[in-house]
C-alpha cells in the first residue's frame, strides 16, 4: 500500500473510531478530505508541533468544524502533545478534542470553528494581519514575515453569506498567501445539496478576483500538492483549490450520502470500512511506520531554527524593530502606556468638552492610535457617523501589485458582520488590537462573531455608535432599545457606554488592557455635557458614586440612589438638584460598565450601592436587565421608538429629569407607606 494511502486511512480510521467511541460526531468530512490533509500537512505547511506558537509557522484554519476529527488526527500524527488518550476522550468533559476545535484547548488549533463560514472569515483576517506585518517589518534580505494562511472548508461555509462578505474583501485586499481548499462533496446534513445550493462556486470567487484551481480530484494526493504549489505561486490573488471529493470516503455504504456527515457509522459499517480500506488494526491503533510517515517534529524543528537565525541576524541588525516585533507579537502595551492612558483621561477632564461620546471615543482614539502603531481600526461604511478614523491611521490601500500602502483604517464596506469575523481573526494571528464601528442596532448582524471572541478571549474592540432614540429621526430600525441589555448577557464580554469624555478616554484604556476579553463601546450620537468629577480613579471600576447630596447642598445621608449609563447620567444630576430644593438627599452613580463593576470585591459594590437604600435606574433601553440590581423602579424603554428628532423623543418616552424625580418620589413615598 502507497505511503500516502497509509497517511490518509489513518487519518479515517481514527476519525470512525473516536466519533463511534462518543457516538456523537462527523466522521464524513475527515474521512473525505484524508487525501487533501496529506498533500497539505506533509509537503505544505510550515509548522512545528513541538512550538505551536512559532511566529512565523503558517496558519491552519478548518473551517467546517464539525470535522473535528480531521485536525485532532492531525495534530496526533504530526507529534503535537495530544496523545491518543486525548482522541479516545472526543467530545467528553474536560479533553483537549472537544465537539468543534477551540483555540486555547487543544494545541495548534488556531481559531474556535464551528459556527460555518466564520472560519474562512478568521482565516481572511490573519492574512491579512501577515500581509501588513510583512509590509511594516521585513526588511531587504530579512523576510522575517512570511507564511501561509491555509483552509478547509465545506459547502456549509459558502452557503452562509458571511463567506461572501469575507471573501470578497480577500479579492479586494489581494491576499495571496490565503490559500482555501473546497470539500466540494455535494452533501450537507439533508442530503444532496443541489436542491437548494446551486452557486457556480469557481465563477463566484474568480468574480471576487479570487485565483481559482480545479476541480481536482481531492482524493489524488499529488494533483492536490501540484494544486497547492501553484496557489503558492499567485502574487496579487487569494486562490480557491476545488476539490472533489467523496464524503465518508471508504465506508462501503455511507460513503457520498448525507448518513455519512453527523453521525457514527455502527459497528457494522465500521467492519466493512476496515476491510475495505485494508486497515486490519484495533480501533486507535496506529502502526509505527505509519506514525513515522507522518511526524512532523524533525523538519518542524529545523523550520524554526532557520527561522530563529534569520530573526537574529534580524536583530543584529535593527534591534529596535526586532524588539518592537516582539512585544507587538506578544500582545503586550508599551511600557510608558499607563502614563499614555492617564494624560488620556486627565486631558479630557480638564477640557471638560460637551461632545457625543462618538466624537469622545475619536478623541481619545487620537491619542492612542498616535501612540500605539497595533491598533487597526475600521467601519462598516459608516466612518464619517463611528469616527473609528484619526490623523495618525490613514485609509488602508492595495496597490495593483497587492502592496499595501501602510493605512491603518480599513473600510470594510456595509459588512459587519464579516468585519466582526475578520478582527477575530486578526486578533488571533497576533500584532494588532482590532477595532471597528457600526450603529449599535448593528451588533445583531454581527452579535456571533462577538460571541466568539468572548469564547475565545480575544481582545477586540466594538465601537458601536448611536447607541439609543437619541440618534433621532432614523427611526426604531435604527433606534437600539434592548442592544445594551443584549451585549451584557455574553459571558466574557466587557461592555461600556460612557457618560462624557472622561469616562469614555477610560473605557478606551479599559479595553486596550483588556488582554482576554473583546470590549464594546456604546456611544451616542447626540452631545451629552462633561459631567463634574473629583476624580478619575473609580471609573476603571465600572461604577463610581458620581455626585453625593451634599454636591447639591443638602448635608444629608442619601436616601435614594439614582443609578444611571451614558447620555442619562446628566438626567440623574438634574434630577438630584431638583429633588435637592425639596429636601430630598439623592446619590447619583454612574455605571459606565456593568459587566467591570460586577466583578468588583463585594466592599466595593456595598460602597457604591448601600443596602437598604431604595434605588432607580435610568438607560434608554429595556428595563428588565436592571432588576439584577435590586431596583425599586426604573426609567427605561420597553417599545420600539419613533422617527422624530432626539429631544423630542426623549421627552416623549419620559426621559427628562422631572420624570426621573418623579420617579424618586414616587419610590420614597411607597418605602414610607
Amino acid at each position: 500500500m502507497a505511503d500516502t494511502t497509509l497517511m490518509a486511512n489513518a487519518i479515517r480510521a481514527l476519525a470512525m473510531d473516536a466519533v463511534q467511541q462518543a457516538n456523537s460526531g462527523h466522521p464524513g468530512a475527515p474521512m473525505g478530505m484524508a487525501e487533501i490533509a496529506v498533500a497539505l500537512w506533509s509537503r505544505h505547511l510550515r509548522h512545528n508541533p513541538a512550538n505551536p506558537q512559532w511566529l512565523d509557522r503558517d496558519r491552519f484554519v478548518l473551517s467546517n468544524g464539525h470535522g473535528s476529527m480531521l485536525i485532532y488526527a492531525l495534530l496526533h500524527l504530526t507529534g503535537y502533545d495530544l496523545p491518543i488518550e486525548e482522541l479516545k476522550a472526543f467530545r467528553q468533559l474536560h479533553s483537549k478534542t472537544p465537539g468543534h476545535p477551540e483555540v486555547g484547548i487543544t494545541p495548534g488549533v488556531e481559531t474556535t470553528t464551528g459556527p460555518l463560514g466564520q472560519g474562512i472569515t478568521n482565516a481572511v483576517g490573519m492574512a491579512l494581519a501577515e500581509k501588513l506585518l510583512a509590509k511594516e517589518f521585513n526588511r531587504p534580505g530579512y523576510e522575517i514575515v512570511n507564511h501561509h494562511t491555509y483552509v478547509f472548508l465545506g459547502d456549509g461555509c459558502l452557503m452562509e453569506g458571511i463567506s461572501h462578505e469575507a471573501c470578497s474583501l480577500a479579492g479586494a485586499w489581494k491576499l495571496n498567501k490565503l490559500i482555501a481548499l473546497y470539500d466540494d462533496n455535494n452533501i450537507s446534513i439533508d442530503g444532496e445539496v443541489g436542491p437548494w445550493f446551486q452557486d457556480d462556486t469557481p465563477k463566484r470567487f474568480q468574480a471576487y478576483g479570487w485565483n481559482v484551481i480545479g476541480p481536482i480530484d481531492g482524493h489524488d494526493v499529488d494533483a492536490v500538492d501540484q494544486a497547492i504549489a501553484q496557489a503558492k505561486h499567485s502574487t496579487d490573488r487569494p486562490t480557491l483549490i476545488v476539490c472533489k471529493t467523496i464524503i465518508g470516503k471508504g465506508a462501503p455504504t455511507r460513503a457520498g450520502t448525507a448518513k455519512a456527515h453527523g453521525e457514527a457509522l455502527g459497528t457494522e459499517e465500521i467492519r466493512g470500512t476496515r476491510e475495505a480500506l485494508g486497515w486490519p488494526h484495533e480501533p486507535f491503533v496506529v502502526p509505527q511506520e505509519v506514525y513515522a510517515l507522518w511526524d512532523g517534529k524533525t523538519r518542524g524543528q529545523a523550520l524554526e531554527q532557520s527561522w530563529n537565525a534569520l530573526f537574529e541576524g534580524y536583530r543584529a541588525e535593527h534591534p529596535e524593530l526586532a524588539a518592537e516585533f516582539e512585544r507587538r507579537m506578544k500582545g503586550e502595551l508599551p511600557a510608558q502606556f499607563a502614563q499614555i492612558a492617564v494624560d488620556a483621561a486627565v486631558n479630557a477632564h480638564q477640557k471638560g468638552e460637551t461632545v457625543a461620546t462618538r466624537k469622545a471615543s475619536q478623541i481619545a482614539l487620537e491619542h492612542y492610535t498616535a501612540a500605539l502603531p497595533e491598533l487597526l481600526g475600521g467601519s462598516a461604511d459608516l466612518t464619517g457617523s463611528n469616527l473609528t478614523n484619526t490623523h495618525a491611521t490613514p485609509a488602508l490601500r492595495f496597490d495593483a501589485d497587492g502592496h499595501p500602502n501602510g493605512g491603518r483604517h480599513i473600510n470594510y464596506g456595509v459588512r459587519e458582520f464579516g468585519m466582526a469575523a475578520i478582527m477575530n481573526g486578526i486578533a488571533l494571528h497576533g500584532g494588532f488590537i482590532p477595532y471597528g464601528g457600526t450603529f449599535l442596532t448593528f451588533s445583531d448582524y454581527s452579535r456571533n462573531a462577538i460571541r466568539m471572541a468572548a469564547l475565545m478571549k480575544q481582545r477586540v474592540i466594538h465601537v458601536f455608535t448611536h447607541d439609543s432614540i437619541g440618534l433621532g429621526e432614523d427611526g426604531p430600525t435604527h433606534q437600539s432599545i434592548e442592544h445594551a441589555s443584549a451585549l451584557r448577557l455574553i459571558p466574557n464580554l466587557e461592555v461600556w457606554r460612557p457618560a462624557d469624555t472622561a469616562e469614555t478616554a477610560v473605557a478606551w484604556a479599559c479595553a486596550l488592557q483588556s488582554r482576554s476579553r473583546p470590549t464594546a463601546l456604546l456611544l451616542s450620537r447626540q452631545n451629552v455635557p462633561y459631567l463634574p468629577k473629583a476624580g478619575l480613579e473609580d471609573i476603571a471600576k465600572g461604577a463610581y458614586v458620581l455626585a453625593e447630596p451634599s454636591e447639591v447642598g443638602l448635608k444629608k445621608k442619601p436616601q435614594a440612589v439614582i443609578i444611571a449609563t451614558g447620555s442619562e447620567v446628566q438626567l440623574a444630576l438634574h434630577a438630584q438638584a431638583a429633588l435637592a430644593q425639596e429636601g430630598i438627599a439623592v446619590r447619583v452613580v454612574s455605571m459606565p460598565s456593568t459587566t467591570v463593576f460586577d466583578r468588583q470585591p463585594a466592599q466595593y459594590k456595598r460602597s457604591v450601592l448601600p443596602e437598604g437604600l431604595p434605588r432607580v435606574a435610568v438607560e434608554a433601553g429595556v428595563t428588565d436587565f436592571w432588576w439584577k440590581y435590586r431596583v425599586d423602579a426604573v426609567v427605561g424603554i420597553d417599545t420600539y421608538g419613533e422617527s422624530a428628532p432626539a429631544a423630542v423623543l426623549f421627552k416623549h418616552f419620559g426621559f427628562t429629569a422631572e420624570n426621573v424625580a418623579d420617579t424618586v418620589r414616587v419610590v420614597l413615598r411607597g418605602k414610607r407607606s
